[in-house]
């Protein structure tokens, strides 16, 4: 059985109506804009100055609840806590990946508040942004590797 590399998305839009449809996640973001397979089957290309923010959803028909854009208490993922402030005011939190390499020059993927609801992850792209700060580092490799000192020699064992 052949596995599709077309994902499901929801692509929000400033002042006009949410597309749905279906992208290739290795080849939808383009130098003019988003590359969307629309669900009656037309292929259209989005400017990244309408696109607000494109999901990755598990259905169609889920919608995500506005007050679930930012974590209630720090998230648990590994990666850089995010706070984004949109064009149109709205804020939103996100977990973006603690590697520069694996970050688009389009804009931002990010692991939504709530990952156990249908939006999956989230795209959103620079032009959607005004700010962009980061509130913590989780999960730091750095703690991880610290080394553990030696008990002093004049430090008398518990058990001896």
């Amino acid at each position: 059985m052949a596995v599709s590399t077309h994902k499901k998305v929801v692509i929000q839009r400033f002042d006009r109506e949410p597309l749905k449809g279906f992208v290739n996640p290795q080849s939808y973001l383009r130098l003019a804009g988003l590359e969307l397979l629309s669900a009656t089957g037309v292929l259209v290309e989005v400017p990244y100055e309408e696109v607000k923010a494109v999901c990755f959803v598990r259905d169609f028909d889920v919608s995500e609840p506005a007050d679930r854009r930012v974590f209630s208490s720090r998230p648990k993922t590994d990666g850089l806590w995010v706070r984004m402030r949109l064009r149109d005011g709205e804020v939103m939190d996100g977990v973006l990946p603690n590697n520069l390499a694996q970050w688009e020059t389009q804009g931002y993927t990010f692991v939504p508040p709530s990952p156990s609801s249908s939006n999956q992850r989230v795209f959103v792209p620079r032009t959607a942004v005004t700010e962009v700060q980061i509130l913590a580092v989780v999960g730091s490799p750095l703690r991880a590797r610290r080394p553990r000192g030696r008990p002093r020699s004049e430090q008398m064992g518990l058990f001896e």
